[in-house]
């Protein structure tokens, strides 16, 4: 019995510590996820955007096709100008390298085509409608009231005949039990 109880506490003991390793080695390694930001993240051409970029130990540089390769230093932002001849509509990628080698890229978009103004002279519009008036021919269609088409003769015959026969129920047991108080 005592065997048995060493033998599962050691296999518990085992189970924990081989949970456990995996976090400590973790722990040793400072390696952060990368997250890049280009913010705003739909911009005019000839904008200017912020980037920032977090997880990377010391500097890194983003570079898109909209705009000249920016340094950016660890824990600061930068800003980078938006080519006037970036397709509007257009999503662009944006590359973050850290000095270590990690990359990472978040998305750019273009704003659309500017509103052109029409110019469109108001015309008065003519419509001419036909209306007709019509009474309700029974009632209103909706839910199970509404799904009724009223009572007839046999019914409401019906309804009467049981409310006849319960009144003459009453009726009968109420002078049965006054007759027999009376012995």
């Amino acid at each position: 019995m005592r065997a048995i109880r060493l033998a599962s506490a050691a296999a518990l003991g085992l189970s924990v510590l081989s949970l456990t390793a995996p976090a400590a080695s973790a722990v040793g390694s400072k390696v952060s996820p990368l997250v890049g930001t280009a913010t705003p993240s739909t911009i005019a051409p000839g904008g200017q955007v912020t980037l920032s970029l977090s997880g990377c130990e010391g500097e890194a540089d983003a570079s898109s096709a909209v705009f000249d390769v920016v340094r950016i230093s660890q824990g600061r932002p930068a800003t980078a100008t938006v080519d006037w001849d970036a397709k509007r509509g257009a999503m662009y990628r944006v590359t973050y390298t850290c000095d270590d080698g990690r990359q990472t890229t978040s998305q750019l978009t273009i704003a659309g085509a500017r509103p052109r103004p029409t110019f469109t002279t108001p015309r008065p519009t003519v419509t001419t409608t036909a209306t007709a008036t019509r009474s309700p021919a029974g009632p209103a269609r909706g839910g199970v009231g509404g799904s009724q088409d009223g009572m007839n003769a046999g019914e409401i015959a019906a309804g009467a005949a049981l409310v006849v026969a319960a009144t003459g129920g009453v009726i009968f047991v109420l002078r049965r039990r006054a007759g027999s108080r009376q012995h």
